[in-house]
């Protein structure tokens, strides 16, 4: 007798995607065009990224020119008076010899510049992540609401079935009722898996600014691969040196040593050289004894040189300042590097375990698959009640949902292992796209191909022979 409880997942095979797929790498070059955060990342750092030259400017000359036009009342007692008017012309050039605060202060824009640089481009690893996540993220959820369907299927199957039975005099009332309860939770389960899926690919609405309808589906044949190198040391030394927020705040203690020498460069003195050149034309006739009005030039050059001696304890106060300004951004970095160390560590571990999890996740579904057909056997023969079968049913579906779940976490964990590590780059995407399906259905492949092995493991839960029909039964709905 052809088993009509696991049939559903036959019948859930037959409907296909709408529209055209879409792959990883297309949504991530979209995200790039069209995500805000990247955009707002790219101007803060081209942003801060002037101080450099800002700073480079205060150490070179500075050059300025200006003019002037007067009318003028000039009286002098027992002398007389005169209403004259005056115009000048001056310019300037001014080359700072010695100021040692704005050669460190040069120093810390430069810091500051590739700071600003290694947090844009954090930024733009994390978009990679959060695309994976947020693409991963709805192909999980496509293959848990075609879990709640063949559920829904299997149940509303098994609530026939019981009804059958009841009309014949073969069952309980009870068998019915509690079918019903299964049946009736199964199809709200199904609604709460449709909802998440939708809520899903709004993360990638918000990413790229663009609205989709399917994906590109994950094989089953990724390969599930411990972390290469497989040392944990290794991958944590390699984080150390090579995450870039990690890296940026190291940027961040060099740009506020700088700030702490330029605060008590405030104590050093200042030397520049100048040259300033000044036209004066018109004056008073009466200042100079009756003579004619007549033009000056003055053209002088020198260095000149300031020592300040006191400024109100501003100096003082400004040493203070950046002594806790260095303070703080040495324990940044350092808050920083313990927490890049914990994540590496689980990452790794997590990563790790992972791997003989998929496996393992991947055989409990051949074995909750004999369990199921070994009770829909007895409950047929009647040692088993519906109770029984409905829990093996609510098992196997768990089971495909964990196995789901675990292979999805794999991926996204191994791409949170890289970018702790500094070495998640849009290649690892590329590497992905190799095992993405264009055609995924996940309402036909939520479920792995069973190999041979594992469909003579599901005959073992039969108590009579498997016929050709539960053969193809079975690597068709498996």
């Amino acid at each position: 007798m052809l088993r009509p409880l696991f049939a559903a997942l036959l019948l859930a095979g037959v409907s296909s995607p709408v529209a055209a797929n879409t792959d990883l790498m297309t949504i991530y070059q979209e995200a790039l065009l069209n995500n805000a955060d990247l955009a707002a990342a790219q101007a803060d750092a081209r942003a801060r990224q002037e101080a450099l030259p800002q700073a480079r400017s205060q150490l070179l000359p500075n050059i300025g020119i200006g003019a002037g036009a007067a009318k003028e009342d000039l009286e002098i007692n027992g002398v007389g008076g005169d209403e004259y008017s005056t115009h000048y012309y001056q310019a300037s050039l001014t080359q700072p010899l010695f100021r040692a605060n704005r050669w460190f202060d040069y120093q810390s824009a430069k810091s500051l510049s590739q700071q600003a640089e290694l947090e844009f481009s954090a930024t733009q690893q994390n978009l990679i992540l959060e695309v994976s996540q947020a693409y991963f993220n709805v192909l999980r959820a496509s293959d848990n609401l075609a879990t709640a369907k063949a559920e829904e299927d299997a149940f509303e199957r098994q609530l026939e079935q019981a009804q059958e039975r009841f009309d014949v005099g073969l069952s309980a009332r009870t068998d019915v009722l509690e079918a019903r309860a299964g049946y009736d939770s199964s199809r709200a389960a199904r609604l709460t898996a449709q909802t998440n899926l939708d809520v899903s690919y709004q993360a990638l609405t918000r990413l790229t600014n663009q609205d989709y309808q399917s994906l590109y589906g994950i094989s089953h044949e990724l390969p599930v691969l411990p972390p290469a190198p497989a040392n944990l040391q290794e991958w944590v030394e390699t984080a150390s040196a090579q995450n870039l927020n990690l890296m940026a705040s190291r940027y961040a203690i060099s740009s506020a040593e700088d700030g702490l020498r330029s605060s008590k460069a405030g104590y050093a003195p200042v030397v520049d050289a100048f040259v300033r050149y000044n036209d004066n034309n018109g004056g008073a006739e009466v200042a100079r004894a009756g003579q004619n009005a007549f033009d000056t030039e003055l053209t002088s050059f020198g260095v000149e040189l300031s020592m300040p001696l006191f400024t109100g304890g501003l100096t003082t106060s400004q040493v203070r300042e950046s002594t806790y300004r260095l303070t703080q951004a040495e324990q940044l970095s350092e808050a920083q590097l313990r927490r890049v160390v914990e994540s590496t560590r689980n990452l790794y571990r997590t990563v790790t375990s992972s791997v003989e999890e998929v496996d393992a996740r991947r055989q409990a579904i051949v074995s909750a698959k004999a369990a199921l057909d070994a009770t829909q056997t007895g409950y047929e023969v009647g040692t088993r009640n519906v109770v029984d079968v409905l829990e093996a049913q609510r098992n196997l579906f768990r089971t495909v949902r964990d196995y789901n779940t675990v292979r999805y976490n794999y991926i996204i964990d191994n791409l949170s292992l890289k970018q702790a590590a500094g070495t998640l780059s849009p290649q690892d995407l590329e590497e992905l796209s190799k095992w993405l399906i264009p055609d995924y259905d996940p309402d036909r492949d939520f479920i792995p191909e069973p190999t041979e092995e594992e469909i003579e493991r599901m005959s073992m839960g039969r108590q009579a022979p498997a016929t050709p029909a539960d053969e193809q039964l079975d690597r068709s709905t498996f």
